[in-house]
């Protein structure tokens, strides 16, 4: 992996047991879980989740940015609802994804355009552009 030259932060864990029945904890104590298999009755959360968390917190954070370029107000209300799928195919397991955009009070033409530019310069949409299947609806 390249040096970075310019590096914003770094999240770092530590995670033991893996996601049954496992732990995860950041080195600043701020993220303090029990992992578990998706879809089980374990107590905790998994990496599944996780992902769709951070991913739908950058997505709404790269639609601020792309909303301050385009001098468009975004809605106090914006959310997003992030579905990561865990999938398996002939015991290959894989992720596939869905971003539902929530932007009340836009126009369909302007909240496109939003999402459409968060999608080119939001991180997590980078890092899985090519990788996994995602589709980005407005809801």
């Amino acid at each position: 992996m390249a040096a970075s030259q310019n590096v914003l932060y770094t999240g770092k864990t530590h995670t033991t047991g893996g996601r049954d029945g496992g732990s995860s904890r950041s080195a600043d104590g701020n993220l303090d879980i029990k992992l578990s298999v998706p879809g089980s009755e374990g107590t905790g959360t998994n990496p599944e989740q996780l992902f769709a968390a951070g991913w739908s917190a950058c997505f709404i954070g790269a639609m601020k940015i792309a909303a301050g370029q385009m001098k468009v107000r975004i809605p106090a209300d914006v959310a997003v609802d992030a579905e990561v799928d865990l999938c398996n195919t002939d015991g290959a397991y894989f992720l596939q994804a869905r971003l539902n955009v929530s932007l009340p009070g836009l126009s369909t033409e302007v909240a496109r355009a939003l999402v459409d530019a968060a999608h080119q310069t939001c991180p997590y949409s980078k890092l899985t552009r090519g990788n996994i299947n995602v589709q980005i609806n407005l809801i």
